[in-house]
């Protein structure tokens, strides 16, 4: 018998992806109750192999005991896409039929405040027009046909 594939969801993180592991369920019941693989071989061991555009790496071998599990790689390339496949097997059976890749692009640290940052510096620019014009106005180097409202005087 085959073990796997495994379900696998990956979610990206400044520098790094997390990746979620779910092992798929065996087909042997005890007393009517479906039996996991954990319940079977108690421990199981898995691997993921991590492609980018530098190449395929296998990862160490990683022991469970956990039906559902996650686990975070580190230290990747920031905005660089990276796909992940899990293998299992446990010591009693070596066949394993690895998950599907899934990819996702890591983050960065940069791209996570982008947003505030960049309606803050549009609220910074419009302050400084407003300010600018005043002092033109103040000044007399504008003269204005309407009469600006009194909260702007």
């Amino acid at each position: 018998a085959f073990l796997g594939p495994p379900e696998v969801n990956i979610t990206s993180c400044p520098s790094c992806i997390n990746v979620t592991i779910k092992l798929p369920a065996s087909h042997f019941r005890d007393k009517g109750k479906l039996l996991s693989l954990i319940d079977i071989y108690e421990v199981l061991f898995y691997a993921i192999t991590l492609k980018s555009q530098d190449g395929e790496h296998k990862r160490p071998w990683q022991r469970t005991t956990e039906e559902v599990f996650s686990t975070v790689i580190e230290e990747l390339y920031p905005s660089r896409n990276y796909c992940v496949s899990v293998g299992f097997t446990s010591s009693l059976n070596k066949n394993s039929v690895p998950s599907p890749w899934k990819c996702v692009t890591a983050g960065s640290e940069a791209q996570q405040g982008y947003h505030e940052a960049a309606v803050a510096g549009a609220l910074c620019v419009a302050v400084i027009i407003v300010a600018v014009l005043k002092c033109a106005h103040a000044a007399g180097l504008i003269l204005l046909k309407f009469s600006l409202p009194q909260t702007l005087v």
